[in-house]
This record gives structure tokens, sequence and C-alpha cells, in this order.
């Protein structure tokens, strides 16, 4: 039985960590550069992207729209449409690639057609009525064909166009004000008329929306930020190829194995992602080293080894929170308990996470609290033995197996729901893993 069909996995108590890991390649950049690769002008070949099933998605939906793409393993070549699709009617299945779905919605609706976006029942839970109204405030036709503020979405013929203020929600998903950023260069008009997005609340992940602008920059369309709250873009003849461009490792992904190295003491170290990164979630390394941890930095590297007792307290997970989930899982080894706040955004993702990391947490014995955006955890003296259930959420499975380093060893239900962003996982952390 493959680990995709496995109902089960059975962890055994890890004594400690030690070891290296190559990470797979980011799923924000690599599902945003797919894109912006389709777009452009020219041919891109995009060397270590990410080969999951958030990225097949990508690519599927992107070949039905009639883009020529040819993938080997990590390596894709992407032929660019130079700003639109051949296809102009289509049905898209995406799965629950927020990635996919939010970006896709954004550049089909500027350019008009007969589409059809979808996904797994879960994504049609997730709101996306903040981008709606912002791509029809530029004359999108975009329908809801269940409920209105979610997808399934429908998309008409009369696209979007480019110029005025824009205005923007931005407290739920980043992703929303990306994908409005990705597509206005393809909209109408975009190259004789300037756009200004204008946020109408504070935004969350900022550092997500930082990555898309500088894989704009990447493709030839530069944003002007005069301030916090405004995004402005010129006149623009749309996206260009950069050639050949190589995609970082997953900074995501390294929360877990550096966690790893801190609680069951290291060094592990992760490869692929360091210093120079472009991922916000780099921020989570310098997070555990504010707790106590024993961190190193290079230009492509982080390792992490066990240093002083973790500190606790809180900690404004505001620009990391998906990193931010790992950090629950430290918490039961700090000296103190911790805090996570300013992580509502949890509460819309592939299950609410943080309803879900509660029910989890209490089985293994923890003593814990929550509010709508917080979850307070406490150290715990001895775990418990548990069957961990992982709402088919990726971040679950991968957070919970750290638990196995608390000496009774884990169940994590589901395993095979880490195909959506790291089908090796199990595998990499059985090398970092040592149970004598």
């Amino acid at each position: 039985m493959t680990l995709r069909d496995a109902a089960t996995l059975d962890l055994a108590p890890i004594a400690r960590t030690e070891g290296e890991v190559a990470l797979p390649g980011s799923k924000s950049i690599s599902n945003r550069t797919l894109l912006l690769s389709a777009l452009a002008r020219g041919t891109t070949v995009l060397e270590g992207l990410l080969d999951a099933d958030d990225t097949a998605h990508m690519v599927e939906a992107l070949r039905v729209l009639g883009v020529a793409i040819d993938r080997t393993g990590t390596t894709c070549v992407v032929h660019g449409v130079s700003g639109a699709f051949p296809n102009r009617a289509a049905h898209l299945y995406l799965g629950n690639a927020g990635t996919a779905v939010r970006p896709l919605t954004a550049a089909l609706a500027m350019q008009g057609g007969d589409y059809a976006i979808a996904g797994v029942p879960r994504m049609h839970e997730r709101p996306i009525g903040d981008l709606v109204d912002a791509l029809r405030h530029q004359g999108c036709d975009i329908r809801y064909t269940r409920k209105d503020g979610y997808p399934p979405l429908a998309i008409g013929a009369s696209g979007g166009r480019a110029g005025g203020r824009l205005p923007i929600r931005a407290d739920v998903s980043s992703q929303f004000l990306s994908a409005v950023l990705m597509a206005l260069p393809v909209a109408r008009g975009a190259a004789q008329a300037t756009t200004t997005i204008a946020l109408t609340t504070p935004l969350i992940s900022r550092p997500y929306v930082e990555i898309t602008l500088r894989l704009m920059r990447r493709f030839g369309v530069d944003v002007e930020t005069p301030d916090a709250a405004t995004f402005r873009l010129a006149p623009t003849p749309g996206y260009a190829s950069p050639g050949t461009f190589h995609v970082e490792g997953d900074a995501s992904a390294a929360s877990y194995f550096l966690a790893a190295g801190v609680i069951g003491g290291g060094p592990v170290r992760v490869t692929g992602v360091g210093r120079d990164s472009i991922q916000g979630d780099v921020a989570f390394a310098y997070v555990l080293a504010r707790q106590g941890a024993d961190i190193r930095m290079g230009a492509d590297f982080i390792e992490a080894r066990r240093g002083r007792p973790l500190a606790g307290g809180t900690i404004d997970c505001i620009a990391i929170p998906d990193a931010a989930m790992t950090l629950a899982i430290t918490a039961l080894f700090a000296r103190a308990p911790t805090r996570l706040v300013n992580i509502g955004s949890w509460r819309v993702k592939e299950t609410d996470r943080i309803a879900a990391m509660a029910a989890e947490l209490a089985k293994l014995g923890a003593t814990l609290a929550a509010g709508n955006d917080w979850l307070e955890v406490a150290p715990l003296a001895e775990f418990r033995h548990a069957c961990i259930d992982t709402y088919d959420d990726h971040r679950m499975a991968m957070c919970f197996a750290l638990a196995a380093i608390g000496g009774a060893g884990v169940t994590i239900n589901d395993p095979g729901c880490v195909r959506k962003t790291f089908p090796g996982y199990f595998d990499a952390l059985a090398r970092i893993a040592h149970h004598g």
C-alpha cells in the first residue's frame, strides 16, 4: 500500500533528530511563476518547481486554457501566450489550491470568456467575495453559481479594464490582492492606463504580497508602493519572460524540520532556502531564535539545534500564518505557555485550523485555550499517544508528526494529504529521526 492510499501512519517515538533535508520548491513561488510564465511573451524555463497536487492543478488548468507546457519532474518549460489565453471557454477544476483558484479567477475575469472555476467542497467554503468585488469594480463579469461570496464561479465575456482607483479589502487573504496585482497587466487598457489599488483594511500576510511584487518585477512589471496601503501600476506592455528562473525551496515546509532540530536536539539543516530568500516564512527561523533556539543561516541553508529552553510568551503571527502552525507544536516543549495571536486567517484555510489544532492538541494531553484569532498552548510534561485527524489539511499532518518527539509516538490519519505540497514529507522526516 502506498502512502497516498494508506489510512493511517504510525510514527514511533523519536529520541533525537539530526541530518539534512533538501526542500521541495516553494508552492507560493511555483504557482505564481507558472501563471506569469504563461501570460508572458517568450518561453520560460522553471527549475526546481514544486511537484505536488497544487502545482499539478495549475499546470493542468493552464494546458486546458491552451498554454503549451513541457514538464519533466521539477523542470517546466512554459511557452508564453503574450497576455491572452488561446482557449476562451473552459471548465477548470482546481482542487483545494488557493494559489491557483484566486489568481486564475482574476486573470480569466480580466480577459473575459466563458469560464467555470470549481474545486473540492472545502474550496467552496473558502471566501472569495473580496476578490470578486474588486474585479467587478474594474468591469469584470463574475457570477456565483451556488452561494454568494464563495466558489464555484462563472466568468463572462466582458473582461476587465485597467485604470482608475481600485479599492480592495485585504484582511481575509493576501491572495486576493496578489491575484489582482498579477492580473492587471493583462487587463484591457493596461498599456495606456495607470491603476491605483487602495487597501480598505489592514493587509495580512504582507510578505506573500512582497513575493508577488518581486516575481512580477522579474517578469518585467514594476509596482510602486508609495505607502503601506497603496499599490500603483503604471502603463505596461505586459509580462516578458526572464528566460530561466530557479524556484526557491519552500520556507513554510522548512518550519517543520527547523522545529524538529530544536525540540529533537539537532542539528537539522534545510537546503534550498536561506537568508537571501524572498519568502516571508524564513522569519520562522528568527522567531525560533528569539525563543531560545540555536539558529545558523547561510545564503542557501538554515540550520537549527537545541539552545536555551524555549521561552513561550506571546508571538504575533500575522506575517507567517502558515509556518505559525508549527509554533503550536513547539509550544508543547516550551518552559511557559505560548500564545499565538493574529491567526484569524487560519479559519478560512484548508480547514478551520484554529479549531482543528485545538481539537488535536487536546488528544495529546495539552492544556490550551482558543479565540477567534488566537491560540494559547501550555507546555506538556507527558505526551499521550494519539490518533491525529488531519482534516484533509497537509499542514495538520506535517505539524503533528513532530509530536512523535514527545516520547509517546503518534498516529497520523490520512497521511497522504501531504501530497498537496510535499509528497515526500514523511520520508524526509524519517531521514532525520533517530529512535535509539
